[in-house]
């Protein structure tokens, strides 16, 4: 997936640095409590971690719920019977869809409605495909939809004519199975998650700056939870106020911050930050070194094109990546 801070093109960086100063990670007990697209959680898996991962927004949990907790194969079949399902009028046709009337062009027509079929026909065959391959298959649903978006990178606004890759013929391909000891996944507020977690390594991943992710990709909630919400305004938003982060807020980020570092009954806490973050680099020092033995790793990072696309002031193209590390 096209996603704002996502940790695939990080991953050699981080994994190396917290094996470096962690030592063998196969065994441990990981936790990834801001996992996103759960590129970290999942790669730590592979490696032989048990792992718990965490996000309060719900499209995350299905991501999360696949990689980290699945270990049963669908029938060979699940897959190419959704794929052949013809469209049907639902919810995202009729609210992210030109060719509704909604004045929305999130999706073309075509993709919209087998966007809906496949999601109506997913919850349907839920009881008989079991837990695994219920999230599965929806999983892989929230990812391939998302490279027929009509978008620019996220879903704040969508683009008045369809481009090229938003006009493809939708296919439902399955996310990979990530081998490994099966996980545990949460979809909770991490201030009260992390008081009842523990483990070896603790890795944090929070938002930068002031962009809610619950904003920026609405559709994709609406898609995991099929739940009919009430939209508003032009671009459709559904109620978010529960899932706002403390982190897109520079009031209230630091405070969370330390909220999460002294409750975290972990050995090792690594923060994934930068240099164009809400918090700058001595305040997250000052709060790490309170509570024990405090190192920073730096590398520079390729700016995640929404920055352009976006006209945002940023004049470089790169920024430097930190992986703060606290041993408690």
């Amino acid at each position: 997936m096209n996603y704002i801070g996502s940790k695939h093109s990080l991953l050699g960086f981080i994994t190396e640095t917290i094996t470096s100063v962690a030592g063998q990670v196969g065994g441990c007990d990981f936790a990834d409590i801001f996992a996103g697209t759960g590129a970290v959680g999942s790669a730590f898996r592979a490696m032989g971690c048990r792992v718990v991962a965490n996000d309060i927004q719900y499209y995350s949990y299905v991501l999360n719920r696949h990689l980290i907790e699945n270990s049963a194969s669908p029938d060979s079949g699940v897959f190419e019977y959704l794929n052949g399902l013809e469209g049907v009028d639902g919810f995202v046709y009729k609210n992210y869809c030109l060719g509704s009337g909604s004045g929305r062009s999130y999706f073309s027509d075509a993709n919209g409605r087998r966007c809906d079929a496949v999601r109506q026909e997913i919850e349907r065959m839920r009881p008989q495909l079991g837990e695994d391959v219920y999230f599965w298959t929806l999983a892989s649903l929230i990812n391939s939809i998302d490279k027929y978006a009509n978008t620019a990178s996220v879903y704040g606004a969508f683009l008045k004519k369809i481009k090229k890759a938003a006009a493809k013929d939708f296919c439902l391909e399955p996310l990979p199975l990530v081998e490994g000891e099966r996980g545990k996944v949460y979809n909770e507020n991490i201030l009260e998650l992390i008081k009842r977690v523990k483990g070896d390594i603790l890795y944090l991943d929070p938002p930068y700056n002031d962009r809610q992710y619950c904003a920026n990709y609405h559709v994709l909630e609406t898609v995991a939870r099929y739940d009919n919400p009430v939209l508003k305004g032009k671009t459709g938003l559904r109620e978010y106020t529960a899932q706002k982060s403390e982190f897109c807020s520079l009031k209230t980020a630091a405070s969370a911050l330390e909220e999460i570092i002294r409750a975290a009954d972990y050995k090792y806490v690594f923060l994934s930050y930068n240099n164009e973050g809400l918090l700058p680099l001595g305040v997250i020092e000052e709060i790490m070194k309170k509570y024990g033995r405090y190192e920073v790793f730096t590398t520079d990072y390729r700016r995640f094109k929404a920055d352009a696309d976006e006209n945002r002031s940023h004049k470089a193209d790169k920024t430097l990546e930190y992986l703060h590390c606290l041993i408690k």
